[in-house]
């Protein structure tokens, strides 16, 4: 008899079937794991002795097999003890066969028999709604998988209460939804900002549009103070969004509280991250900075200081909104649509503009340190800011009026447009930062006299195709935030005042 149990492996988000077979037959007693496991999946052999040990139980003295298919499939993690224990109980007669048929099983156990979390639940939950099959999950882990729809979730605590269950001696309870704990009203305020309207402005523009942003100015100007309350800004994350950005999150075991997210990542690796951190990859080929921030925010302070690699592995993700990674053994690809928030010094010393402290180098040492970032890099960012040093009377101020609520709502008002306006044209995009071609021509054209200007600009300024589109992006978004239908003279003039050509060398 050969017992069979379904589970999954993830190439990025996509899951791929697996079928779990056991076979238990006479012989001398062995127990294999075939069909190209990787060491976690070779182990859980004595992880699962382990568990059924827990149970009472003891493995037949026999020939047991257990086949991963395909066969030619590499199999990772230890989401398999879980499916590899149900198929065996079920070949040895403790498990009806009837109970497991139409399960999808991940989880790791542990010795004592307990479900431990691993990665992966909802992306296989998903999976397993649109194959009409139910899951079983660790019990931390239910609340991530109740959010598929229409699907059966079974989340015991061990092994033993899922045998319980399926033998009609106990009934587990199914699991609620969960999201992640903690309200947008806790995230840094605006209101803390004393001086730097400018930057408070081209923030704003920022996240109405979803345009990447650099700001760049003498240590201790506010630069990561102002960043950090972008997220603040950002409209929360719509129901499908959540389960995109989840959903990544799951593969990379970092959702929080054993739940889907619900306000938009904010990520801020450190300067000395390699490629892989940033990009992606390892043996595992697992998610990124950059798709981990997908939907979200991915902030590089002190952005000279990161390896030239790993900045230049942005520039596609930045364009395309997705990741791939290239690997002898696999070929993954993730959803990277990210805006970029980045933070520098406008020279090593960060004085460049003080006579009191600037170093006797420049402004050569400015030149230098500017120059760490490609041109193509620069090209891709829209708004670039300069944050002075706040004076000793700008802090003595009373607190701003304007808090994070007040400008978040004209953001809000602003996405609205843009989400109403594309969803009229029959275009599934979320912001104009993300619109292309055509389109752009369509949504974003100024009228005589900004059209003019634009010209003008774009020919003395010697402005790429990028940057010409990218321009015509941000005076979108500044029509959007005036309530103006169409882009006009002054927002062209705007959106040309905050684009910067890369130094030259």
């Amino acid at each position: 008899m050969v017992a069979r149990v379904a589970t999954a492996v993830f190439q990025g988000i996509e899951v791929v079937d697996v079928d779990v077979q056991v076979q238990v037959s006479s012989g001398l007693p062995s127990f294999t794991v075939v069909g190209l496991p990787d060491k976690a999946v070779a182990e859980s052999r004595e992880r699962v002795r382990g568990a059924l040990t827990a149970l009472g139980l003891a493995l037949p003295p026999k020939r047991i097999v257990v086949n991963l298919a395909p066969a030619d499939l590499l199999k990772e993690g230890s989401h398999f003890d879980l499916p590899i224990a149900m198929a065996l109980l079920t070949a040895i007669g403790v498990l009806p066969t009837e109970e497991v048929g139409g399960l999808l099983a991940l989880g790791e156990l542990a010795l004592d028999g307990r479900l431990t979390a691993v990665t992966g639940v909802l992306p296989a939950a998903i999976h397993a709604s649109a194959k009409e099959m139910g899951l079983v999950c660790p019990a931390d882990q239910g609340g991530e998988a109740a959010w598929a729809a229409g699907i059966d979730v079974l989340a015991p605590g061990s092994l033993l209460a899922l045998v319980n269950h399926m033998k009609g001696t106990q009934v587990l309870s199914p699991p609620k939804p969960k999201a992640e704990s903690g309200q947008k009203g806790s995230l840094p305020d605006l209101i803390d900002v004393k001086g730097q309207e400018t930057a408070k402005r081209a923030l704003e523009i920022a996240a109405a549009g979803g345009h990447n942003l650099l700001m760049i100015g003498p240590p201790g100007s506010g630069k990561s103070m102002l960043a950090k309350r972008l997220a603040g800004l950002l409209p929360p994350l719509s129901p499908a969004e959540a389960l995109e950005v989840s959903m990544i999150h799951s593969v990379a075991g970092t959702l929080p509280d054993g739940g889907i997210l619900r306000h938009r990542p904010f990520r801020e690796p450190h300067h000395s991250a390699s490629l892989a951190s940033l990009a992606g990859g390892g043996i595992r080929v697992k998610p990124g900075e950059i798709s981990l921030a997908h939907l979200g925010v991915l902030f590089l302070d002190e952005l000279p200081e990161f390896h030239r690699a790993a900045l230049e592995a942005l520039r596609q993700p930045l364009e395309n909104g997705s990741i791939a990674i290239a690997r002898a053994n696999s070929h993954v690809r993730y959803p990277a649509r990210v805006q970029l928030v980045a933070a520098m010094n406008p020279c090593r010393c960060g004085h460049l503009d003080d006579p009191a402290q600037a170093c006797s180098r420049a402004p050569r040492c400015a030149a230098d340190y500017q120059t760490k970032i490609s041109g193509p890099l620069y090209d891709r960012i829209d708004l670039v800011v300069e944050v002075p040093a706040v004076s000793a009377a700008d802090l003595s101020l009373p607190p701003p009026t304007e808090d994070s609520a007040t400008v978040a709502a004209r953001v809000a008002a602003a996405r609205k447009a843009q989400g109403a306006r594309f969803e009229g044209l029959g275009q599934p995009l979320r912001c104009n930062a993300e619109m292309e071609g055509k389109l752009l021509d369509r949504i974003a054209a100024p009228d005589v006299a900004g059209a003019a200007l634009l010209q003008e600009a774009a020919s003395r300024l010697n402005l790429s195709a990028r940057g010409y589109h990218r321009v015509l992006k941000v005076a979108r978004t500044l029509a959007d935030l005036n309530g103006s239908d169409s882009v006009g003279r002054l927002h062209i003039a705007e959106a040309l005042s905050y684009r910067r050509l890369a130094p030259a060398a």
